[in-house]
């Protein structure tokens, strides 16, 4: 599938690489052709090189979710072929080795917030609106919104957001810890290249392995969890290139 070359815009700004959702007539809405470009811009040199990468949708919105028009012609075997294609972009951008920051305004739902999820640090302004909406549509969040919603808010809330399918605003989305914090209005992008101008001063190899036990911890039991930190500590204190 050959991406629209609209659909995604790469800026550098030194070792920071902002990535930005260029559907802006379609609310961003994440199509086949939106996510396969956005997995192949994930392995270009701009993206590669970069220490930290930045994730917005612009000014506006940040991604009203899926293309739902595309669904109703998916078969179950359509869809697995889909979840080994374009649809595989959440988890890559969930295992990219560097630091990722969503920058978030106006709606940010369904796979936009499976989207935004998928990244390690999310600011947004007072505009943005969170959600997912797919048991309206008959269906449920299945991009790792359910799992990851679970390990950031508690079951309870992720049940009440995704079972009832309801919006929420930015400050009560920061009070449940679905976001990292609320910035003034439109600040978003500067606020996140703060965040991402800083992460780059720090060492990448150790930023990765961080991040890698990070992941690990979510999953594992405390007296594996501590055994995976010491392991990590030990690696890092005896490497050249931290």
């Amino acid at each position: 599938m050959t991406p629209h070359p609209g659909f995604i815009q790469v800026e550098r700004d030194g070792d920071v690489a902002t990535i930005t959702l260029r559907r802006e007539d379609k609310q961003n809405a994440l199509s086949a052709h939106l996510e396969t470009a956005l997995l192949r811009t994930l392995s270009t040199r701009a993206v590669t090189s970069s220490r930290v990468i930045i994730l917005t949708g612009g000014d506006k919105v940040f991604s009203a979710g899926a293309d739902i028009t595309e669904l109703p012609a998916m078969t179950p075997d359509a869809i697995d072929q889909y979840y080994r294609r374009s649809g595989s972009v959440y988890e890559a951008v969930a295992t990219l080795p560097q630091p990722t920051i969503s920058a978030i305004a106006g709606y940010c739902l369904g796979g936009g917030l499976e989207l935004a999820l998928a990244t390690d640090i999310r600011v947004a302004d007072p505009t943005a609106v969170f959600g997912f909406p797919e048991t309206s549509h008959g269906i449920l969040p299945s991009s790792g919104g359910i799992s990851r919603s679970i390990r950031m808010i508690g079951m309870g809330r992720a049940r009440d957001l995704v079972l009832r399918g309801h919006r929420i605003d930015a400050k009560k989305a920061e009070n449940w810890g679905l976001i990292t914090e609320t910035t003034e209005m439109a600040d978003q992008l500067n606020q996140a290249m703060v965040i991402a101008q800083s992460l780059a001063m720090t060492a990448p190899f150790a930023l990765n392995i961080t991040k890698r036990v990070l992941d690990a911890n979510a999953d594992a039991s405390h007296r594996s969890g501590l055994f995976i930190e010491q392991l990590a500590y030990s690696l890092l204190n005896n490497s050249s290139t931290t």
